[in-house]
């Protein structure tokens, strides 16, 4: 389906998620059609306020990761805020060779822009669970609130 096809606020999120779609390569010379001048973004790691700012800080994830992508499974879009269920899919070269899948949902708030973004995601699922030795007492300890009880 053709983005000029959808309403306007559908149009917005199906640009967010084709912004997305490539975790190494998004098109950052696109920003501006999806963000507002004024955007505050937050994750569990950064928070920043301003275009210029959101495009410095994804230009810096992006050059960091070996390669990613997102899946985008579910989404409830409201009258002016959506939320979007995903699967992230990166390999990071710090964190060894293997694929790394992290469950996450985005909050976002628009008018004709995204002004405001949030991810909300597992940071040991993401990071310490791969990081030697943190990794392991972490799973350990996940395991342990698993199976006890």
């Amino acid at each position: 389906m053709q983005t000029t096809d959808l309403n306007p606020k559908h149009a917005l999120i199906e640009r967010f998620k084709a912004f997305y779609k490539d975790v190494k390569h998004p098109r950052l010379d696109a920003i501006g059609e999806v963000y507002s001048s004024q955007v505050k973004f937050r994750d569990p790691i950064h928070q920043v306020q301003g275009l210029d700012k959101l495009h410095a800080y994804l230009y810096d994830m992006c050059e960091s990761v070996g390669s990613g992508r997102f899946e985008f499974l579910d989404q409830l879009v409201g009258t002016d805020t959506a939320y979007i269920k995903w699967n992230m899919y990166f390999q990071h070269p710090k964190l060894g060779s293997e694929t790394i899948i992290v469950r996450g949902m985005s909050q976002i708030q628009f008018d004709d822009r995204i002004y405001y973004h949030e991810d909300v995601y597992d940071m040991g699922q993401m990071v310490y669970e791969h990081v030697p030795v943190v990794g392991w007492a972490v799973k350990r300890l996940r395991k342990r609130l698993t199976t006890e009880g």
